[in-house]
């Protein structure tokens, strides 16, 4: 097969969550055992950096990559899920899997598949160890896909644990709680690894604490060590002036990632680096702000209140669940602009009502959906949207509805679109 229809091969072959929800969930760790067995355990031949979290886990995982290259480390980051090109979800120092590495990595496994029927994540999962170890990578970011406990990712012992944050989402698959949905997540951490908490709630933090207390792993909560005392835009980049704990100095960190939530993501990397420093990695801190400043260009996020046009501006953000878009709407507050528009589609087995309830009733809105089976059509979207007194006409998809928001907005208006990682990864 050539990569095209190596590509199209996972996809059928192979149950993929964003296709058909849950059900491509396998609820163990053993097919990705037995995976990388199969390829004399790949992920023991690498170092790595585990992060879960509802939200901010990916802004969290590009940070911490672009500062450990910046280090001059080489490094690995796995993220899941991609925008626009599968290879987006592996990369080496920025820089995507090669297309020939992915046919000759699905043909050597090939054997494996057909004994295992495993999923696509759990592929992709047993692609990024093997491609890391083969290329010899220093350290990897792995993000975890959904969950911790028996994501497929859970079978790495990091360097140092990291959860970002823990809100509702998935409840049908981590529990009706955030309580549960903690203990979950928790299941990343491991026996006497250290971990990185980011802001919690105290209810969830409570559980993660003792679950840390257990494994006797140290428990580093990145708001006690770190603290963001004053912030400001500048040129479409935020700086934010961040004071340590008993250290009288501040530093001032750019940050090329410009949403005000990533002051919060900040203080997480803060805290990690600071740990593997104490553990002998080696990262000044010209280097740290020199990672920071240039996470998005050098490990290629997007998605996260990225400016995509200007006159009118046009702003591209992947939240989609109940935290996310309380993150969103504090950001709108501290915008600019005449009159807002929004362009939005969900998938059907989010909570789409609590998003909704949100959602500023004084936008134009223009209702769409991703091209994927999971998408709530937007249709219903719109009728949903009604009972919160959202209004605005339906688009067959979100290209078709950002020319209608650019015929009908004024230069200086606000176009956001929101509500799915997918739709964002569908914009032209």
């Amino acid at each position: 097969m050539n990569y095209q229809e190596t590509v199209d091969y996972l996809y059928t072959r192979l149950p993929v969550f964003s296709r058909i929800g849950a059900a491509a969930l396998k609820p163990s760790l053993d097919n990705t055992i037995a995976l990388c067995s199969f390829l004399n355990d790949p992920h023991h031949r690498f170092k790595t950096i585990h992060v879960a979290g509802t939200n901010g886990k990916g802004s969290v995982s590009h940070m911490l990559a672009a500062v450990l290259q910046a280090a001059g480390f080489k490094t690995g980051l796995y993220t899941s899920p991609h925008l626009k090109d599968f290879r987006e979800r592996i990369k080496i120092n920025g820089d995507m899997i090669p297309e020939q590495a992915v046919v000759d990595f699905t043909a050597c496994i090939q054997p494996a598949i057909d004994n295992l029927n495993p999923s696509f994540f759990e592929i992709t999962v047993a692609m990024a160890f093997e491609h890391f170890a083969q290329e010899e990578v220093d350290i990897a970011v792995i993000e975890t896909g959904l969950g911790g406990r028996l994501d497929s990712t859970n079978i790495i012992t990091p360097e140092i644990s990291v959860i970002t944050t823990i809100g509702w989402d998935h409840m049908n698959l981590l529990g009706d709680t955030l309580e549960k949905i903690a203990a979950e997540k928790g299941g990343i951490i491991k026996q006497n690894i250290p971990v990185v908490l980011g802001n919690i709630e105290a209810g969830a933090r409570a559980v993660l604490t003792d679950m840390a207390a257990a494994k006797q792993a140290d428990c580093i909560i990145a708001g006690e060590h770190f603290q963001a005392m004053e912030w400001s835009w500048q040129q479409h980049r935020l700086l934010v002036q961040v004071a340590a704990a008993h250290h009288v100095d501040r530093h001032t960190y750019t940050l090329d990632l410009p949403g005000i939530y990533q002051k919060d993501n900040l203080l997480i990397v803060l805290a990690t680096v600071a740990q593997l420093q104490s553990s002998g990695w080696h990262i000044t801190q010209e280097q740290l702000q020199q990672g920071l400043a240039n996470a998005k260009k050098t490990t290629g996020l997007h998605g996260r209140w990225e400016l995509l046009h200007q006159h009118p501006d046009i702003i591209a953000d992947v939240a989609h669940n109940e935290q996310g878009m309380q993150m969103l709407l504090q950001q709108l507050e501290l915008t600019t602009y005449n009159h807002l528009h929004i362009i939005t589609g969900m998938v059907a087995d989010k909570e789409v009502e609590k998003v909704l309830s949100l959602m500023p009733a004084e936008a134009t809105y223009y209702f769409t959906q991703a091209g994927i089976p999971r998408a709530l059509p937007a249709t219903d979207l719109q009728v949903k949207a009604e009972v919160y007194g959202l209004s605005g006409k339906t688009y067959s998809n979100v290209n078709t509805a950002i020319t209608a928001a650019k015929q009908q907005a004024h230069s200086d208006d606000l176009i956001l679109v929101c509500g799915s990682v997918f739709l964002v990864g569908e914009i032209e």
